[in-house]
């Protein structure tokens, strides 16, 4: 392919995609195919000679796209939202044009600039604490600063890899040597709520320590009773506390841990206090909700993903440190083909010394275009539009009286299910039968498929999320859940299904 070429079919793909945005509430949400139905479609060796665009065109719409979830439907409630924008896919095809490898300042000095510009404004643009910046208010180079990496699980990674260098740090300071640190490093313990995002368990995989699941509240919260408990049960058995994760909007309900307790006992124990905002952060940006975040001024490090809520396409997720010295400390590796800038270094940072991988895209081209297409008002209308159909989707929920709301709506994700006493005048309703009842609706909802949303599993029971915040979706799309929801609340509970 020439540049005439790709300029043609560039412009074909182009309007693909524009025509597939378009279409999008027409396609049911949910792929319906089953395991094993590309094999049976494709060749099964590469292709010896090339083949025209217009075959792959082709395959697209015939063999691909019957196997994709339409994540971008304003009809998909599912799991949290996964935000495409126009602006983002324009600043990704810039990505791509570029394809540079930024590892450090050198690699394209551009690169490295712009993501801790874009850093430093989104960090503003959240309210975040100046500890944070990599620039100061005068133009110098601050201790903290943000970093793009690809999710919140790697955040999380890179965050606890932190956290033992400044437990190893500390250790040295109150006069153990290096033999005598090598031999507690297993007793190392991170903490989690029973409600912490997976990633938190698959950290502690990764690096090799202990960790300790404490219960939440009947709020499904962290709450700093709970933490302190499980340090002391812990330091009377040896171990010694490092970690601890405190979440700002959880999975499961979107809870807010006890933010300003848990970083009282990280302080008092030196322990680094990661904050994992990775769904609800972007609500940071609307300056009302910023009294729900106090205490993360407090945090070691804070990350939350602009590729769920901020119209940011996968992967984009942001990273902030108070402090970059035990991260850098931590991953930093020299080599002779890795050249280093000297002198001033507030804008030439070598960013592999930030994270797992060397080599990294040019991710804030995208979230760059999008503050810059949008501008704060334009993102702050989009989360505000999501929390107004979240709170209309809570009340008509609780006016249809069958329903019951289980975890308070903040943001815009509404937890429900089916009440017991809708199901049977029996005491045992509010058991297995509302369970299965509540289970047999999400099956009913997806099978449908006019609208896709999860269930799961809190303190025992079954129970439905829906997640709103599509880009592409808007008032009618949630009207239409509550339609599908009502109605197929009215089979489960005539038994018809």
């Amino acid at each position: 392919m020439n540049a005439e070429q790709f300029r043609k079919q560039g412009k074909e793909a182009v309007d693909a995609i524009a025509d597939y945005y378009e279409n999008l509430d027409s396609m049911p949400p949910m792929s319906e195919v089953k395991p094993g139905y590309l094999y049976g479609l494709m060749p099964h060796e590469a292709p010896e000679d090339p083949e025209p665009f217009d075959d792959i065109q082709k395959d697209i719409k015939a063999n691909i796209m019957p196997g994709i979830t339409h994540w971008q439907s304003g009809n998909f409630f599912g799991w949290y939202p996964a935000n495409s924008s126009f602006p983002a896919i324009l600043g990704d095809m810039y990505s791509a044009m570029f394809n540079v490898v930024g590892f450090n300042w050198i690699c394209s000095p551009a690169a490295t600039e712009l993501e801790t510009v874009v850093m430093d404004w989104v960090g503003k643009l959240l309210g975040l604490d100046k500890r944070f910046r990599a620039i100061k208010d005068d133009c110098t180079e601050g201790s903290g600063g943000g970093i793009i990496q690809g999710s919140a699980s790697e955040a999380h990674v890179s965050a606890m890899i932190a956290g033992r260098e400044m437990m190893l740090a500390h250790l040295h300071a109150l006069g153990m040597n290096d033999e005598e640190v090598d031999g507690v490093w297993h007793k190392f313990v991170a903490y989690f709520s029973d409600q912490t995002h997976s990633s938190g368990q698959k950290a502690t995989n990764i690096i090799g320590c202990r960790s300790h699941s404490v219960p939440s509240d009947d709020n499904f919260r962290l709450t700093k009773k709970a933490l302190l408990a499980a340090i002391e049960q812990d330091r009377h058995a040896g171990l010694i506390p490092f970690f601890v994760c405190g979440t700002f909007g959880t999975t499961n309900t979107a809870a807010i841990d006890d933010i300003p307790g848990i970083a009282e006992v990280a302080a008092a124990n030196h322990m680094w206090f990661h904050v994992d905002a990775a769904y609800a952060g972007a609500a940071l940006s609307c300056p009302e909700f910023r009294p729900l975040a106090q205490g993360i001024e407090r945090a070691d490090s804070f990350n939350f993903n602009p590729h769920k809520w901020m119209l940011t396409n996968f992967g984009c997720s942001a990273l902030w440190v108070a402090d970059s010295k035990h991260l850098v400390n931590a991953l930093s590796i020299h080599r002779a083909y890795l050249p280093r800038v000297k002198g001033a270094t507030s804008f030439a940072k070598d960013y592999h010394n930030w994270e797992l991988p060397l080599g990294r895209s040019f991710r804030a081209l995208k979230l760059w275009f999008v503050i810059r297409m949008y501008g704060a008002s334009g993102i702050r209308a989009h989360i505000r539009k999501h929390v107004v159909s979240a709170k209309w989707l809570e009340e008509q929920l609780l006016a249809d009286g069958r329903f019951e709301i289980v975890a308070p709506v903040e943001f815009s994700l509404v937890v429900f299910r089916i009440k017991p006493s809708a199901l049977s005048d029996s005491p045992g309703a509010d058991g297995e039968v509302a369970n299965r009842a509540n289970a047999d609706l999400v099956k009913l909802i997806n099978t449908d498929n006019r609208v896709f949303l999860v269930g799961t599993k809190v303190k025992g029971k079954d129970v439905l999320r829906a997640a709103i915040g599509s880009a592409h979706g808007n008032q009618e799309n949630v009207e239409l859940l509550f339609k599908v929801v009502t109605e197929l609340t009215t089979t489960i509970i005539s038994g018809r299904y």
